[in-house]
């Protein structure tokens, strides 16, 4: 099993965040709200009533941009640590005409301001191998999560072995420049196996059930908090 290597907690410079925005991620980004959306109606239903979301570590506001253009009744708070990645995220939202729908926020998820139970829904695409103890980021995530609502939690799964990284490299970046390249694969390096989720899942009493390999290099943690 490879180690995990950890990489920058923030990627703030401005080439970094037009270089992550540039990259293709239209396929997974559709995939999670699909996903998403499916966890909140399996959920008595929260897909279809007004909401508010939580975006942990929104990168440029792709995937909420994704889901208000869904005609999703509610609204979202989308966070991410990065002013870089905030200032694409600022752009896109407004180039989409979602200014009233996608609240962008400059948010530490390690160290909530939020109360507790604030949010109906928390989300997350790719922040949690960016953090070097993820535990503290998924126990902010579910202490702001109100009785009944659902916690949504995707990210990259650290392959077994540099072969096998190397090969998800060429096949999901092989297209890419070779500052994106570095990237994913720094990414890969740094991500979380199950198991590793399930230990952490258990420290913060949350069913271990919850988290599941949904791609061949994706883990995807869903769970209704009671």
């Amino acid at each position: 099993m490879l180690n995990r290597i950890l990489e920058p907690e923030v990627m703030d410079t401005a080439e970094e965040a037009v270089d992550y925005d540039r990259m293709d991620h239209s396929h997974v980004n559709r995939l999670f709200v699909d996903d998403f959306l499916l966890a909140l109606t399996d959920a008595n239903g929260l897909g279809n009533q007004p909401c508010c979301v939580f975006d942990a570590g929104t990168g440029t506001a792709q995937i909420p941009i994704e889901l208000m253009q869904r005609k999703f009744p509610g609204t979202v708070v989308a966070s991410d640590l990065a002013q870089a990645m905030l200032v694409v995220a600022r752009q896109n939202v407004q180039a989409a005409g979602l200014q009233d729908s996608i609240e962008l926020v400059l948010r530490d998820c390690k160290q909530l301001p939020e109360l507790d139970a604030t949010y109906h829904a928390v989300m997350s695409n790719s922040i949690v191998h960016h953090i070097p103890e993820p535990r503290d980021v998924l126990r902010e995530l579910w202490r702001v999560l109100k009785p009944g609502g659902v916690l949504f939690v995707r990210d990259l799964m650290r392959p077994g072995d540099i072969d096998s990284l190397n090969h998800l490299v060429r096949t999901y970046a092989g297209e890419a420049n070779d500052h994106q390249q570095k990237m994913f694969r720094e990414s890969l390096h740094a991500a979380l196996t199950v198991s590793e989720v399930r230990e952490i899942l258990v420290e913060l009493g949350i069913s271990t059930d919850s988290v599941k390999a949904t791609s061949d290099r994706h883990w995807t943690i869903s769970a209704r908090k009671t």
